[in-house]
């Protein structure tokens, strides 16, 4: 059996995140993740004091993998549009980062991501005093959209569709009181979550560049 001297938080983060890729968050204890990585549970809170302190190296582990640094590597719009899509994909991957989002909100990778936005924000030409706003718009978008498709992929039953789950509501809701959604229930069934995140990161930026127009 494997020693506390022999781990490191690494390689704990590591198999932390593939035992909630299999199990997920209900999976996660630290007697499984001990016998994981073929060690004692005493040696893993060597490194990590907590689940919540797992959860959330976790996440920010996934996140930090999406990362990259497009500046200078192409246009500002397409290095936004890079890394919201690298973000999206990760949590994709990953759902149960959905709920791990908040507690991950003020961690370096999080803040990595606002500051790759904001260098895009700056190329963009958007003036000093409406920077952050505008970065900040971009940020919350990514991560909360993400953040709830991934919450949407775990809350869906096996083997359902959850489009053709949410076309079925909307169908079953009165026309008079919810004109809208009636209008849009045909689109429900058949948009793609994924190219509408990107279409929502466009509008995002073109009413970016509409103000500074």
């Amino acid at each position: 059996m494997a020693t506390s001297t022999a781990l490191s938080r690494a390689r704990i983060v590591d198999a932390t995140v593939a035992l909630l890729d299999a199990e997920g968050e209900s999976g996660l204890t630290f007697r499984a993740l001990a016998a994981r990585l073929r060690t004692g549970p005493g040696a893993i809170y060597w490194h990590v004091a907590n689940k919540d302190e797992l959860l959330a190296a976790a996440a920010d582990a996934v996140l930090a993998g999406a990362m990259t640094d497009n500046t200078g590597k192409a246009a500002p719009e397409e290095a936004i549009r890079a890394l919201a899509e690298a973000v999206f994909d990760a949590i994709d991957a990953h759902p149960w980062i959905g709920t791990q989002l908040p507690r991950v909100s003020s961690q370096p990778t999080t803040l990595g991501i606002f500051e790759r936005i904001g260098r895009q924000v700056q190329a963009l030409g958007v003036p000093a005093k409406e920077q952050f706003t505008a970065a900040s718009a971009l940020l919350n978008y990514i991560l909360g959209v993400a953040g709830q498709n991934a919450a949407n992929a775990r809350a869906q039953e096996p083997g359902t569709s959850r489009t053709d789950v949410l076309a079925a509501a909307s169908a079953r809701l009165d026309p008079q009181r919810y004109p809208f959604v009636h209008t849009v229930a045909g689109q429900l069934r058949e948009h793609d979550d994924r190219d509408q995140f990107l279409a929502g990161v466009d509008l995002v930026l073109a009413g970016i560049g509409a103000r500074r127009a």
